[in-house]
């Protein structure tokens, strides 16, 4: 008997959930070599997308504004952000990746994005098309999930 739809679309989703953690970990095992903390890489891959204050990026990054400060004076400290006064309102201040920093999260960028280069080597020509064909897949369901955690 064939299974449901429903019965079908939750398999897959926890398989796809269970696979992107389990890769993500494995590719992260590469970050150390940046010499900047996972929680840093992680806000200044925020900050790539342009600045934000103290309370957006605590929010996007889901820690407590007190958490995200002492992230971002680290960060401060060794050149990786920086921060000024809005223009629109001087009491408002906006942290900014440095060009360090860009250095750095485009470092490991690198490195994650070689590591699993090395791993797609081992797929045969069929397996490589058939992911090639299911990113776009992929890149529309992360787009749909960001509008709706961005509302």
């Amino acid at each position: 008997m064939p299974r449901s739809r429903s019965a079908t679309e939750r398999e897959t989703a926890d398989r796809l959930h269970s696979a992107a953690i389990h890769l993500l970990r494995r590719l992260r095992r590469t970050d150390a070599l940046t010499g900047v903390s996972p929680a840093q890489l992680s806000a200044l891959s925020v900050l790539i997308g342009g600045p934000r204050t103290l309370g957006e990026l605590a929010a996007a990054e889901q820690v407590r504004p007190p958490t995200m400060t002492r992230i971002v004076q680290e960060m401060e400290s060794a050149g990786l952000v920086t921060r000024s006064p809005d223009t629109r309102d001087a009491r408002v201040v906006l942290v900014r990746a440095s060009p360090k920093g860009v250095r750095i999260l485009t470092r490991g960028r690198e490195l994650r994005v070689g590591g699993l280069e090395s791993r797609l080597r081992s797929l045969g020509p069929d397996e490589l098309d058939a992911l090639a064909r299911a990113l776009p897949i992929i890149e529309r369901l992360a787009k749909e999930q960001a509008d709706v955690d961005a509302r």
